[in-house]
């Protein structure tokens, strides 16, 4: 499927929902991606991706920024303390602010620094005890939290269980989001990019839709 195709369907989907054109960022993740596909899309225009690791990114994305100046990088891995300053020197956003250390870390770092990146909060929608994020329960608690360290919450992020019907979550995700005047909304994947869009997704995160098949090393 080509970037053309995704971004048409995206659009499709955002007018059925009475929503403006290009309200849904599209955030293609090149994680594990060879750099020749990466810059195969920068070469069509694209400028927002995602990322799942602070030392991939690292070792991909300086030189292609001395390229393309316009950059907008998104991690949406998890993240360690210990990596979070490398993190916010190098992304415009991170999606996966998911306990109170980290969010010390880096309202700690953001005085240091004199700047922060935009910060999402991950919420563990489907309470999974094997995945990362805020259970749903303490979401307006950590949001609340995180605002008293003076960390400007762009919204939440979310990634539904594999087996469930994905509309669920993403709805509740924009429940809880609502409740807590949070406008951003992380949440699609290159399966279900177009039902989270329908309910509202600010941000949806496609990659092997865009780039094919990752190469994972063995």
């Amino acid at each position: 499927m080509s970037l053309q195709d995704i971004q048409s369907r995206i659009h499709a989907e955002e007018e059925k929902a009475d929503r403006p054109k290009g309200s849904a960022k599209l955030i293609a993740v090149s994680k594990v991606q060879p750099n020749e596909r990466v810059e195969a899309v920068l070469e069509e225009g694209h400028r927002c991706f995602g990322e799942n690791r602070v030392q991939e990114a690292i070792g991909k994305w300086p030189d292609f920024a001395t390229k393309y100046s316009d950059l907008d990088l998104h991690l949406i891995g998890p993240l360690q303390t210990n990596k979070a300053r490398q993190a916010m020197e190098l992304f415009q956003n991170i999606h996966t602010v998911d306990r109170p250390k980290l969010a010390n870390t880096i309202a700690r770092l953001a005085q240091e620094l004199g700047q922060c990146p935009k910060l999402f909060i991950q919420v563990n929608t489907g309470e999974e005890p094997q995945k990362a994020g805020i259970m749903p329960r303490d979401a307006d608690g950590f949001v609340r939290e995180c605002q008293a360290m003076d960390l400007v919450i762009e919204g939440l992020m979310c990634i539904p269980p594999a087996e469930e019907e994905p509309s669920l979550h993403f709805s509740l995700l924009r429940k809880i989001a609502a409740r807590n005047d949070l406008s951003g909304l992380s949440m699609g994947m290159s399966g279900d990019f177009e039902t989270a869009v329908a309910l509202g997704a600010t941000h949806v995160r496609v990659g092997s839709a865009i780039f094919g098949a990752r190469a994972y090393e063995i």
